[in-house]
């Protein structure tokens, strides 16, 4: 089911914290599960005046805590995907880490299928390529499991998993998100055909080298692997480099081939 998507909608979905009229580029942040549209603040205050930073606020945390989550990817990518195929006035790119990552692939699948321009690259980050499966079932444990999974994942807002009444309020949210990452199952014979950047932590107890390869199987076009110190939340620590990155791939994502 495709949901149509009014301003308001676009409001409750994409927070804009890097407003770029005159931007030759559109970033587009999806977080990762239990994530928030603020964790890409600081990454979009990074990028210059040329590139549109927006990220995306997932239902049931923060100013939208009061919304109930969603468990099925499909789900997710279909809201999504009805609020960003509206930003077709310039190349869009889009960068989602961790469950973000599956959300971003969905979301650039649902564009191609709808003959709209999508993106004109691909940023998946801290998450294995969709075919490849793991037996997880965090979302069916009891909460000290999954606060123990937070744990060991490390991040941000880590002081929040000591505070019983905070913890009250996002759990629900954080295990709505666990289910539907962890229920997911990809399309064996759904392709992209735009580059696909592949960014993992050495690491990352979520993610092996090898299966951050394998998402070269999921598009025709030239798909690279950088690979950074650090675990599951790398890209915090090494937020500097990634950027740079990210900005030398930006800079030439007008001229590359759009899906």
């Amino acid at each position: 089911m495709v949901v149509k998507s009014s301003p308001s909608h676009f409001q409750k979905w994409v927070r804009t914290f890097q407003p770029a009229p005159g931007g030759t580029v559109r970033l587009v942040c999806l977080p990762h599960a239990g994530g928030s549209a603020s964790f890409f603040f600081p990454m979009a205050k990074a990028f210059g005046p040329g590139v549109e930073v927006m990220a995306v606020q997932y239902p049931g945390r923060q100013d939208r805590r009061h919304e109930p989550g969603i468990d099925s990817v499909d789900e997710y990518a279909d809201e999504i995907f009805a609020v960003l195929r509206q930003l077709d006035d310039r190349p869009l790119v889009l960068f989602g880490h961790s469950m973000g990552a599956v959300l971003a692939y969905e979301v650039a699948l649902r564009l191609r299928r709808a003959g709209l321009p999508a993106p004109a690259r691909l940023f998946v980050s801290g998450r294995r390529a969709p075919s490849r499966y793991r037996d997880e079932n965090v979302h069916q444990a009891p909460d000290a499991r999954i606060v123990a999974e937070l744990r060991r994942l490390g991040g941000p807002h880590q002081g929040m998993l000591a505070d019983p009444e905070v913890l009250s309020l996002v759990l629900p949210a954080i295990r709505s998100d666990y289910r539907a990452i962890e229920t997911y199952r990809h399309d064996a014979t759904a392709r992209l055909d735009c580059p696909v950047t592949v960014l993992v932590g050495d690491a990352d107890p979520r993610v092996s080298i090898d299966e951050a390869r394998a998402w070269a199987q999921h598009t025709t076009a030239p798909t690279e692997v950088e690979v950074f110190p650090g675990g599951h939340f790398y890209l915090v620590e090494q937020s500097s480099a990634v950027i740079g990155l990210m900005a030398g791939r930006l800079s030439a994502a007008q001229a590359e081939p759009r899906c």
